[in-house]
């Protein structure tokens, strides 16, 4: 198993964030969490990439190694784990190549590196028009063009994505989607969480339903999207 989290806690302050989720992802998969605003969703894929801290008795493991052993940037640099967060967090007053270039911060290996830039940018084709354009100056999608490619290139052995659909236009969202089905057949593992329930279940092989900091379902997407339960909370019927 690639990654396994058990019992996995967090609390802000006295608020208890997730309450024990145990779940796992295989190599080369794609995952999804769906639930409501609040649910603990982000906070999930941030105790993952270490940017949140958990408790007591939380174990996770990554190719079988301790994952709370390792600060964040570690996470990245020696694990491949990559983190795009809700809302992007690009370099705004930076162009889009020197964003793509600070991806690879920790990387000694530079044919790869710059074998990784051409293919983010025969993915994303709309990127090397714009190279030379300040990051914040992009439309939305693609600020979220840039900022998969950003983690495409820092580390892609398991992708972690926030709302990767957040206020992109529909057919630029199935574009986006589209390059990230493109991603994961090149090998990456896709952990994505998603208010657009329908979408992320369309385009995840399992899903995991998690409601106020606990996984109350959990299966094949495909199964998930027939679920009365799910339908009637998430999906309008």
């Amino acid at each position: 198993m690639l990654l396994s989290i058990q019992d996995l806690r967090v609390s802000y302050g006295r608020i208890k964030a997730l309450h024990g989720l145990d779940f796992e992802i295989a190599d080369g998969e794609i995952v999804c969490i769906i639930g409501a605003n609040g649910a603990g969703k982000s906070t999930t894929l941030r105790a993952i990439s270490r940017m949140v801290p958990v408790e007591d008795g939380t174990r996770m493991t990554f190719m079988g190694q301790d994952l709370l052993k390792l600060p964040p940037e570690k996470v990245v640099s020696q694990l491949g784990i990559s983190h795009v967060p809700e809302g992007r967090r690009l370099f705004g007053n930076l162009t889009v190549l020197e964003n793509l270039q600070l991806a690879a911060f920790a990387r000694k290996d530079k044919d790869a590196i710059n074998r990784d830039l051409k293919r983010v940018l025969t993915i994303f084709p709309r990127l090397e028009e714009r190279l030379i354009q300040k990051a914040g100056t992009l439309s939305g999608g693609e600020q979220q063009m840039l900022a998969i490619g950003r983690a495409f290139i820092s580390g892609r052995r398991l992708m972690l994505l926030d709302e990767p659909s957040m206020g992109l236009a529909p057919l630029l969202m199935l574009s986006v989607f589209d390059a990230l089905r493109e991603i994961n057949a090149e090998g990456a593992t896709i952990l994505l969480v998603e208010q657009n329930a329908r979408l992320a279940l369309q385009f995840s092989q399992r899903g995991y339903v998690l409601e106020n900091g606990e996984m109350v379902l959990q299966g094949d997407a495909k199964k998930l999207l027939d679920d009365p339960a799910v339908k009637t909370a998430y999906l309008g019927g």
